[in-house]
């Protein structure tokens, strides 16, 4: 089980194809064929090589993948969720809920025609976001009636992966969460009946989801966190953050200061996830602060508001970290307030999630090839075309199509991935568009990274007003602030700390914006002012994974930071310096 890689040009999109074997003919494999054993112990898929494209025609006949379809699964598409959390804790999705009893479903393809490749999606009824029930998270299948060839043009090693996911939508896969499931969308090696058997067998069977579960499944059930961690992702270098320095606000300093650590400290292993002390008593406060604002036919909560006479309590009690429990609610008020939108503009988004799921994407190869490797520890995403990496597939597919702009970078899984964790896939998918549209994700996504760069540029003006010294030694050794920050901004720092700290840096980053991960930089530089090394020993402090002595004191730091209007104003001010910089060509030497 591998750990979540670290970044790395996330703008390479060269398409990865298998090899043409020359020949005109246009038929396809179908998706579920054989595999054998890949060099990283799981089982792969076994599969002929073909033609890259299939060339298109003026017409075709309609051949079609029933999927969902038969009338003994309806009532499977949202199964009810198992808890694998207590009450108080975030509710983990479930480990069967999309593996519906239906028979494996044939798949026909036919050459293609200029028209979409799957039928036009029906929508899905939104579940309850009621903070003392466990959500229930939907089938991230289509619709009851798919359609699945590849549309004109499309690449075929593309189209097998997408059709790989739609196939697996339909028939689920066995042991979700337990096992490590079979790879179907890789391999390049000669076929064989007994690996096509264990394909076979790799399907949920239709007792999958009714079966009680074995005792070696409740032990895995009983090691989780309460995040839904059965493995603690393994880090190259763990470094503590320690609470000292955070204890005085931003000012301008000088080199030396006593409060500051002369040398970093490693930390072992990651602490655990544990409970707030005071987590209750907030769960009570934001159930006092929250209001429901609309309800479904069935009386189910579809959206939460703030009360009028509780809105100037928002920002402390976001600061003070917003309960596991209520997580799912904030952070969709937060969005709401931030983008000046809600459940209309939701439902919007969720529509065309659907839709985009029946266009190809250039980029589903690489998607396929990050998706195993996202949060790899969790147990929503543990399994092989499981339904957790099946769902991050189809909502980074399309998001992949909403921006010709962005396309897919690499930094866009973790981010996807851990929204995953609160929500149905849709409301993921709107969820990254209002992140894309209003926090100014566009711009750190597009080619080049302008927002990136502008965040390191404001990030740079107030090391040096603050911390001179800090920012002369930089510049002395030439640490370049893009060699160390880049994961940090891309990925909303989803790989440099605790997934525990994580979320509250997230809690702030839907209240504050685009501010608050320039504030978790500088806090970092901040606690490590004091420390002074050579150009190789600062940058690798700089690229470890921070372990923070105590979360709320760093929480603390950045709202006082935050809550100082004067640098609000000065961040910005130093947003439009950077502007005028690019758009007269002079930028190019105003960062380290």
């Amino acid at each position: 089980m591998k750990p979540f890689s670290k970044l790395s040009n996330p703008h390479d999109r060269t398409r990865l194809s298998a090899a043409s074997n020359g020949s005109t003919h246009s038929s396809y494999p179908l998706p579920l064929q054989t595999y054998a054993t890949s060099s990283h112990g799981r089982e792969t898929l076994e599969l002929p090589t073909r033609s890259k494209r299939i060339p298109p025609t003026p017409s075709r006949p309609q051949s079609a993948l029933t999927s969902c379809s038969s009338s003994t699964d309806i009532d499977a598409v949202s199964p009810p969720v198992s808890h694998l959390t207590p009450p108080h804790s975030r509710p983990p999705s479930s480990l069967r809920r999309t593996e519906s009893p239906v028979p494996e479903p044939a798949l026909v393809l036919t050459p293609p025609q200029p028209t979409p490749s799957l039928v036009p999606l029906s929508s899905q009824t939104p579940s309850s976001d009621s903070p003392t029930t466990q959500q229930q998270s939907k089938l991230s299948c289509p619709s009851s009636k798919t359609s699945l060839v590849p549309s004109e043009g499309e690449d075929l090693d593309a189209f097998h992966v997408r059709s790989t996911y739609a196939h697996l939508d339909a028939t689920g896969v066995r042991g979700d969460g337990y096992e490590e499931g079979v790879e179907r969308t890789r391999a390049r090696i000669r076929a064989s009946r007994g690996s096509e058997l264990r394909a076979e067998a790799a399907l949920a069977s239709p007792s999958e989801k009714s079966r009680e579960l074995e005792a070696e499944e409740l032990n895995v059930l009983s090691s989780l966190d309460r995040y839904g961690f059965f493995i603690v992702p393994s880090h190259d270098r763990l470094i503590r953050l320690p609470s000292g320095p955070l204890v005085k606000g931003l000012t301008k300093v000088r080199a030396g200061s006593k409060s500051a650590p002369s040398h970093a400290v490693s930390v072992s292993s990651l602490p655990a996830a544990s409970s707030p002390l005071k987590e209750q008593m907030r769960v009570a406060k934001w159930g006092r602060m929250l209001e429901v604002m609309s309800r479904d036919s069935g009386g189910n909560v579809e959206s939460w508001g703030i009360k009028a006479s509780k809105a100037h309590k928002l920002r402390q009690r976001v600061y003070k970290g917003i309960p596991d429990r209520w997580r799912r609610a904030a952070w969709e008020v937060l969005m709401n307030r931030f983008s000046k939108s809600g459940r209309e503009a939701i439902d919007k988004l969720g529509d065309r999630y659907l839709q985009d799921l029946e266009k190809p994407s250039s980029y589903d190869i690489q998607i396929d090839l990050d998706v195993p490797r996202t949060i790899s520890g969790h147990i929503l995403f543990r399994t092989r075309y499981g339904l957790g990496q099946r769902s991050l597939f189809h909502v980074l597919h399309s998001f992949s199509l909403r921006c010709a702009q962005c396309g897919y970078v690499q930094g866009m899984g973790p981010i996807a991935a851990t929204l995953l964790c609160y929500f149905e896939p849709e409301k993921v998918y709107a969820a990254l568009s209002r992140l894309h549209d209003t926090y100014n994700m566009h711009s750190i996504f597009s080619p080049g990274f302008p927002g990136l760069l502008q965040a390191i540029y404001v990030q740079e003006r107030i090391m040096e007003s603050k911390m001179p010294d800090v920012y002369a030694a930089f510049k002395k050794h030439m640490i370049s602030t893009t060699s160390y920050a880049t994961k940090w901004y891309i990925t909303l720092f989803a790989n440099s700390v605790p997934f525990q700290t994580q979320l509250r840096l997230w809690d702030a980053y839907l209240l504050e914006g685009q501010d608050l991960f320039i504030a978790v930089a500088i806090a970092i530089v901040w606690v490590y002012r004091g420390i002074s090394a050579n150009f190789e020993t600062i940058l690798s402090l700089l690229s470890s994974f921070f372990v923070p002595e105590d979360d709320d004191s760093l929480l603390s730091w950045i709202e006082r930071m935050l809550g100082d209007k004067k640098l609000r104003l000065q961040m910005a001010q130093w947003r439009q310096d950077w502007t005028e910089l690019v758009s007269s060509g002079r930028d190019g030497d105003a960062l380290l």
